[in-house]
């Protein structure tokens, strides 16, 4: 754990940053990791791109990657984020050792009235098969990370919860975590897995704070809270009001209001991660600066 910003003269000898780190139950990773999604679903840029930006990402010391079985366009070859991941890490010759892959199973794409759709099924035997089949996408024998990615209404949250449990007790998994979850699910997650349990990926960001009350309960239950769509996402059209104040530091400091966005989520405890989305490797590179980018007291303030 613990940051490297001491140490930027030194190392690495490129001249680059050391991206701030943070621990992740017994992993020792990047505050700010790269979100796959946006390099597989609709609208990416294709596979090049997608590994160029992988790439450009851990070249600049980025050590977390969260992808899903559910990345992939609606009505198309399903899995192609964790074969993208998959295919980046072995043409990339830096310490793979080192790098964090999440992915999450439970969800998956399909066509409702003709446009692309997300829908769940949290069924044990479902979330059993798709980690299995995971695991073989990603081209790896335990997944580092194995995320729970959304509540099924249909099956209570426990069973779903317990074959997680049992693909952690088969070595399918190391270590897992919940995503989309509240706080009643984050207990009953915990209870079922204990302290393989390590995070909860919510959706937190200037324009979605509804999640503020599972960030809290996550630093009181000792595990780590990752935002997901921490700049708003680029799925849906967003207030975009709520980033003036944003703006405003970030037109005073010189850097991009997105860093300003991500330092202020940092900035909400030692056990806060972001999983900025990218569609190319000039946006996860601003991003990863983030870290570096310590905010007064008082801009906190102004920034609630």
């Amino acid at each position: 754990g613990g940051c490297y910003r001491g140490a930027a003269s030194q190392w690495p000898p490129s001249g680059e940053q050391m991206v701030l780190h943070r621990t992740m139950g017994p992993f020792d990773t990047t505050a700010i990791g790269l979100g796959e999604m946006p390099l597989t679903i609709e609208n990416n840029l294709g596979p090049n791109m997608g590994v160029e930006t992988i790439h450009a990402a851990l070249d600049a010391g980025c050590r977390q990657i969260d992808t899903a079985w559910a990345y992939y366009c609606s009505g198309g070859e399903e899995q192609t984020g964790e074969k993208l991941v998959r295919e980046a890490m072995a043409s990339w010759d830096g310490p793979k050792d080192e790098v964090l892959i999440a992915t999450k199973v439970g969800h998956y794409r399909n066509f409702t009235d003709g446009k692309p759709t997300w829908a769940v099924d949290g069924s044990p035997e479902n979330l059993i098969r798709r980690a299995k089949e995971s695991a073989l996408a990603l081209g790896v024998d335990t997944i580092d990370l194995l995320y729970f990615h959304r509540p099924d209404p249909r099956i209570p949250y426990g069973e779903s919860i317990e074959a997680i449990k049992q693909l952690v007790d088969e070595g399918v998994a190391r270590e897992a975590g919940v995503s989309n979850a509240s706080i009643e699910q984050m207990d009953i997650a915990q209870e079922i897995l204990g302290n393989k349990l390590i995070a909860v990926q919510n959706q937190f960001s200037p324009i979605y704070t509804e999640t503020a009350d599972t960030l809290e309960h996550a630093a009181r239950i000792g595990i780590s809270f990752v935002c997901w769509s921490p700049l708003g996402g680029f799925r849906k059209p967003k207030d975009e009001s709520k980033f003036d104040p944003f703006r405003a530091i970030a037109d005073k400091r010189g850097v991009s209001y997105q860093q300003v966005v991500l330092a202020w989520e940092l900035a909400k405890g030692d056990h806060v991660f972001v999983i900025p989305g990218a569609h190319r490797p000039a946006t996860i590179l601003d991003s990863l600066k983030a870290g570096d980018l310590e905010l007064t007291p008082e801009e906190l303030a102004t920034l609630g």
